[in-house]
């Protein structure tokens, strides 16, 4: 599986991002993934536990000294852009009081019919691949993780790691649902399936993309 999106980033950066992905890792691992030294890693690491972004659990296997398991921290996960918050859930909590949770819902699905147009008119009429390329760019700029793969099948991977509203989806989940939809009305012309999805306790959301016979 080919990712079809590459961006640059600082050494630091990269760990964060690879531990976003790759919870409880040990430090070679990081290593190898990274192709920086061991040394390097660990260096890294005491900054970024002493930052306090990440954070480590200690697995003893048999004999010897344990092997150290590192993943990011609440302070860590939120170091990540998010452009919503606590205000926007404030805010729908106002307006559920106001209008009532039914009206809420209809305004919620009305905001993804509009998203949704906006990501049309962003990612214009290209091929499938072009279109989702343009996608993971317009998702990025608002804050998400997101990542396109190729498979060998011709089928494409869609991933987010990061949710930019993940405030927001602990005390509205049917955002979620309502995002699948709006998936589904951008790429009109293609099948899509979810894969993964944070909501059930997974690390990732992803989407399996293929373009209709």
């Amino acid at each position: 599986m080919t990712s079809l999106i590459t961006e640059s980033v600082s050494t630091k950066q990269a760990i964060l991002k690879y531990l976003l992905k790759n919870p409880q890792s040990q430090a070679f691992k990081i290593s190898e993934a990274l192709k920086i030294s061991a040394q390097a890693v660990r260096r890294h690491l005491k900054d970024l536990e002493s930052e306090g972004l990440i954070e480590y659990v200690a697995v003893q296997a048999g004999v010897g000294r344990p092997h150290y398991l590192y993943s990011l921290s609440k302070e860590g996960r939120d170091n990540f852009p998010n452009r919503y918050g606590n205000f926007a859930v404030s805010f729908l909590d106002a307006l559920s009081e106001t209008i009532g949770e039914n009206k809420l819902n209809e305004v919620l699905r009305r905001q993804w019919e509009n998203k949704a147009q906006e990501y049309r008119s962003g990612i214009g009429n290209g091929s499938t691949q072009e279109r989702l390329v343009k996608l993971v760019e317009l998702r990025r700029q608002e804050g998400y993780m997101a990542e396109i793969y190729c498979q060998s099948d011709g089928a494409f991977i869609y991933l987010e790691h990061h949710c930019a509203i993940a405030e927001v989806v602990e005390s509205y989940p049917n955002v979620c649902s309502h995002e699948f939809e709006m998936f589904a009305a951008i790429l009109s012309g293609e099948s899509i399936e979810r894969t993964h999805w944070l909501k059930d306790g997974e690390n990732i959301c992803g989407y399996l993309i293929k373009e209709k016979n």
